[in-house]
This record gives C-alpha cells, structure tokens and sequence, in this order.
C-alpha cells in the first residue's frame, strides 16, 4: 500500500471483536492508518464472530485506512513479519496497542484455580509474552519514529490489583503494569511514551453474550458499561496531547474512564464514563529505584 505520510501508523493486536475493534474503529475516526491484527481470517469461524479484514474494511469506511494482517501471536516469526511490513509500507509506526489476550472461557467460571483447567495459562504466551514480543519487535521502528511522540498502550485491567478471574489472570495483569513501568525506564529519554490502560467493564460480543443469557443479573451495571471504542477514543486523544504531556504519563497504569474525563472524551452514546477505582481499586507505585 502507498505509504501515508499525513496519517498516523497504528497497529492494533487482536482486533478481529471485542475491545481491539473498537480500539481500530476509534482509530480509523480519527484518520488513522490502522494495521489490525488477529488469528481471524474466515467469516463464521469464531464463534463471536468478526475477522481482522471486516476490522479493516470497517476502519476504512470510517475515515481511516485499515490494513488487515493475519497474525498469531504467539509466534515470533509472524510478529516480526508484521513489523516488516509496517517498516516496509509505512517506514514508521507512531502508536502500538497491545491487546491482544487469549481467555479461555471458563476462566470467568466459578470455583478455584485447581478446578478449571490448566489452558489457563494460554493468557501468559498471549497477553503477557505476546505483550512483550511485539514491543520488542516494534521499538526500533517506535525508536525511528522518535521525533513524532510515539506511544504504547498496554491494555492491562482492574485485575492487576484486585481479585477478578483468578490468579492466572491477575498475575498477567499485574505482570503487563510492571512491564509497561519497567520499558518506561528503559525508554526514559528516547522520545517515546508507554502506558497501560485499564478499561471498564465492557460491551464486548463475550461480555453481552453472558448479559443477554440473564439480564437481571447485571442489570445495575449496564448503564456504566463502556463501548470498545471509547478506549480507542481515549487513546487518541492522548496520542493528539504535546509530546512532554504524553511522556509525563509514561511508565503509569492509567484507568481508561478517567483519561477520557480528563482528556475531555465521552462514550459513543454522549455519556461520560464512570470510572471503577472506588468498587475496584487503582494502580500501584513501584520504587524509584534503578539497578541496571
């Protein structure tokens, strides 16, 4: 594809459904040129639908340009072939999202962690590793891009300091801020920002799934519910920020509701988000302390 010297370069993993479409949609408002990721290729193959050509398509007539790239990340090879290929096309890349995440579905089942089955742990190769991999793979080009503020969002979660889904789950949560701090470090002085970003509860295809086989059940959250596309949104509008703004921000986990308040973004449907600090609990410090 012709290379885009105007726009924005995105990549954006796992975008077939759920909160990584609504991240490239958010994008593709925005002008961006969105590389979208995903193992979905074939209409009807998943289960919840969507493939990272209907993203791609979906972003393009939306504004943006979407590039649809079958990826699996748990493989380096084609982690690095992506990378390639944005090198190749676009010779920068101005924002990365990690999101990517593999959850087996009884891992929001009841009971202990030695009562469901141990695939759970598919989430540390995507969702933790393939959070790693990609940001190694891609920081030369993010390094490349230095004088256009580059950013890195590392979609992370309420599980990294609370109990939710089990200890398999929190530890990649937790595992991805550390990350995220620890890059920061890394980074420090390079030009470019890294973050992790905790959205809300979610209208995803997943979670409605659950909502819609019993509404009453979850009847009092639905009006606080977030789109996917208001993390998109919000992440954005912290990418439009002056680039000293942006790199004050970097190395923290920042609760997406309320970066969008104060970044003076609302929902899709007008709302202003509420944020789940005071039910869930915030991030964390870490010590100031460097030993290299």
């Amino acid at each position: 594809m012709p290379n885009s010297q105007d726009r924005r370069v995105a990549v954006v993993t796992g975008a077939s459904r759920g909160l990584g479409k609504g991240i490239a949609l958010a994008l593709g408002d925005a002008g961006y040129v969105v590389y979208v990721t995903g193992r979905s290729v074939d209409p009807g193959a998943h289960d919840l639908g969507g493939t990272v050509g209907e993203t791609a398509r979906l972003v393009t007539e939306r504004g943006g340009t979407g590039v649809a790239v079958a990826c699996d990340h748990r493989d380096d090879d084609a982690v690095a072939a992506l990378v390639a290929q944005v090198r190749s096309e676009q010779g920068r890349l101005d924002v990365l999202v990690n999101n990517a995440f593999a959850v087996p579905d009884e891992v929001t089942a009841g009971g202990g962690f030695w009562e469901k089955p141990l695939d759970a742990v598919m989430m540390f190769d995507v969702g933790l590793r393939s959070t790693y991999t990609t940001t190694w793979h891609a920081t030369p080009l993010l390094l490349a891009s230095a004088e256009r503020a580059p950013l890195v969002v590392n979609i992370s979660g309420f599980g990294a300091t609370c109990y939710l889904h089990g200890p398999a789950y929190g530890a990649v949560k937790a595992g991805v801020d550390k990350m995220t701090h620890d890059m920061a470090v890394d980074l420090d002085g390079r030009g470019v920002t890294v973050v992790s970003l905790w959205p809300g509860l979610l209208r995803t295809e997943r979670t409605m799934r659950v909502v819609d086989a019993d509404p009453t059940l979850y009847e009092a959250s639905l009006p606080i519910m977030e789109h996917p596309e208001l993390t998109g949104r919000a992440i954005a509008a912290l990418d439009a920020v002056p680039a000293d703004a942006k790199l004050a921000r970097s190395g923290r986990a920042l609760i997406g509701a309320e970066l969008a308040v104060e970044l003076g973004v609302t929902d899709v449907d007008g709302r202003v988000p509420v944020s789940r600090r005071t039910l869930l609990g915030g991030p964390r410090g870490y010590s100031e302390a460097v030993v290299r």
